[in-house]
């Protein structure tokens, strides 16, 4: 009699597991090979834009119609407007003559994009995620100090805690290469740690105000859309 109560549960619980893998099927779906992987936020942008328009203009950014979210965003930042009456507006005529559809304050949401995911990247001593960012000698020489701090034991904990603002110094060309710097003021925690794990340059308790200067290029006889970090300074 014991035996068949316990094939009656065996068979109760049988249908207990079938009813939730069907369940889980109809919530989460089947796996088919096609799921989506994990986009490289520059790139990302950069698909929506040109499924939205044939023109594959470069900078990495966020689409044009989502004007509330833009709007929200740029009321939380000071960046200061990059229109066409300041005194960059001759610089910018020069480079829409290369690239008509250049956009300063577009090209300033992809800046801000490239700052985080480049000081991440740097941090983390992910060279790979590096090497479509910056230009070859960048390239270069980030990839020398996180060989140098791996070498050495070090660890480098670099948090980005906000950006304050993003505004461009400075737009110029160089034969049909363009330029653009962009000045940020950014929140950061900076702190060295050695093999022992003991701080040895920098404060990983302490918020400080970091300005810093990249320079963005891209060549526009290439047929990448990409912009590249070719340079970086930072004022002490």
């Amino acid at each position: 009699m014991g035996e068949n109560f316990q094939f009656i549960d065996i068979i109760f619980f049988a249908m207990v597991a079938a009813f939730l893998v069907l369940r889980l099927r109809s919530v989460l779906g089947r796996r088919d090979g096609h799921e989506n992987k994990f986009d490289d936020p520059f790139k990302k942008q950069q698909k929506e834009q040109s499924q939205e328009s044939p023109d594959e203009n470069v900078v990495p950014l966020p689409d044009r119609r989502d004007k509330a979210s833009r709007a929200d965003a740029e009321k939380a930042t000071e960046d200061k407007p990059a229109d066409d009456d300041g005194p960059l507006a001759e610089d910018y005529k020069k480079i829409r003559a290369l690239d008509p559809s250049f956009d300063p304050k577009e090209f300033l949401s992809g800046a801000r994009i490239a700052f985080e995911v480049i000081l991440g990247a740097y941090s983390s001593g992910d060279a790979g995620a590096l090497k479509p960012l910056l230009n070859p000698e960048v390239l270069a020489n980030f990839t020398k100090a996180i060989r140098d701090r791996e070498q050495a034991g070090e660890t480098l904990e670099d948090t980005l805690v906000g950006i304050l603002s993003a505004e461009i110094n400075e737009a110029f060309v160089e034969s049909r290469t363009v330029n653009v710097t962009v000045k940020f003021v950014s929140q950061q925690i900076n702190s060295t740690r050695d093999e022992n794990g003991d701080v040895i340059d920098g404060n990983p308790n302490a918020v400080i105000d970091v300005t810093d200067f990249w320079t963005f290029a891209r060549d526009t006889k290439s047929r990448d859309p990409n912009w590249s970090l070719v340079a970086t300074s930072s004022l002490e």
